[in-house]
């Protein structure tokens, strides 16, 4: 997966332009609770603008380039240890499955007040994660969740089960997710993909 190890602004850790490294990371509790025991980033000089990841026995080898800041490290050993989660994860959320998880969303994160009509996944949706229809109480996924860690899929469908109370996106809609803990994890999960997806060569995390 690809990253952009520029500046993106003040206040950030200077970059580094040493040789090749490599350390140990401590991985975060979420990743920690996924299985994986280490993570081991191994900074290159030779590499430029990518960023990839694999297992490797019981560790997990996050490859990163040598100029990027300690930041941008943390963030991309994140979204690489995700992106390996979901690409071992084969099981896909069928619709029956997609609104029953709606539903205990629904009652654990919005009171039970949020009830759609229906929840689906479509193929048509390819510049937005997800929408909804008041009205009709309909809600619909994009494909191109499917494969994402869960606590993603479960974000995205609660920001549609809120659009359902309120339509725009005011304080009162960002209240109604605050209760949420991975919101703005998924958030910085799906910004990461959008960003990816802007830059050319994506090459894919494999596993070993």
């Amino acid at each position: 997966m690809p990253a952009d190890p520029s500046p993106r602004g003040a206040g950030e850790t200077p970059l580094r332009r040493a040789a090749d490294t490599t350390r140990r990371a401590d991985p975060s509790p979420e990743a920690r609770g996924s299985g994986t025991s280490a993570v081991e980033v191994r900074r290159s000089s030779r590499r430029r603008r990518t960023v990839s990841a694999y297992r490797e026995g019981d560790r997990t080898v996050v490859l990163i380039p040598a100029r990027m800041s300690e930041a941008e490290e943390q963030r991309w050993v994140t979204v690489m240890l995700d992106r390996l989660a979901a690409q071992e994860s084969k099981r896909m959320l069928g619709d029956s499955e997609l609104a029953e998880r709606a539903e205990r969303l629904a009652g654990q994160f919005l009171d039970g007040r949020a009830r759609p009509a229906t929840v689906r996944w479509v193929t048509n949706q390819n510049t937005r994660w997800g929408s909804c229809t008041p009205a009709e109480g309909s809600i619909r996924l994009s494909h191109r969740l499917q494969g994402m860690p869960e606590y993603v899929i479960d974000y995205v469908l609660l920001h549609e089960l809120a659009h359902l109370l309120v339509p725009g996106h005011g304080p009162q809609f960002w209240r109604l997710l605050e209760a949420y803990p991975r919101t703005e994890r998924a958030r910085g999960y799906l910004e990461g993909v959008v960003a990816a997806d802007r830059l050319p060569q994506l090459p894919a995390a494999r596993t070993e």
